[in-house]
């Protein structure tokens, strides 16, 4: 789905990954994700040239993945660089630990932000094999 990459953004590579992965879920798997997420994400990522590009995970509605701000409203807004994002995706970087050192921030429900962790793993899911 290229409609999701920003050029300058290693990110953009992951984002377009978590929506071919939820893309890929069988229904009742999207559902039940759905459901124990219920929420929507909106990750402003910043990049090395200081410009931010925003991104939205609808958890809560229609469980997709779109460029731009969340429409309704986020539940919860994530703001981190670009770097931190592809570090938390890759587990390099626990979300916690970003948090607290200020790589991190949220507005909106903390909470939620909490299932971002898992949210992630979906794009780090390896493909099938035949």
């Amino acid at each position: 789905m290229s409609d999701l990459k920003v050029d300058g953004y290693k990110a953009s590579e992951l984002i377009s990954a978590i929506s071919e992965g939820f893309a890929a879920l069988p229904d009742t798997e999207k559902a039940a994700q759905m459901k124990k997420v219920n929420g929507i994400f909106q990750l402003d990522v910043s990049n090395e040239a200081k410009e931010v590009a925003t991104w939205t995970i609808d958890l809560k509605k229609t469980g997709t993945v779109y460029k731009g701000p969340a429409k309704p409203k986020a539940d919860v807004t994530i703001i981190l660089s670009d770097d931190t994002l592809t570090d938390l995706a890759s587990g390099k970087l626990n979300g916690q630990k970003a948090f607290m050192t200020g790589k991190l921030k949220t507005k909106g429900n903390m909470m939620l932000a909490t299932k971002l962790d898992g949210v992630l793993k979906v794009a780090s899911k390896p493909k099938a094999k035949l």
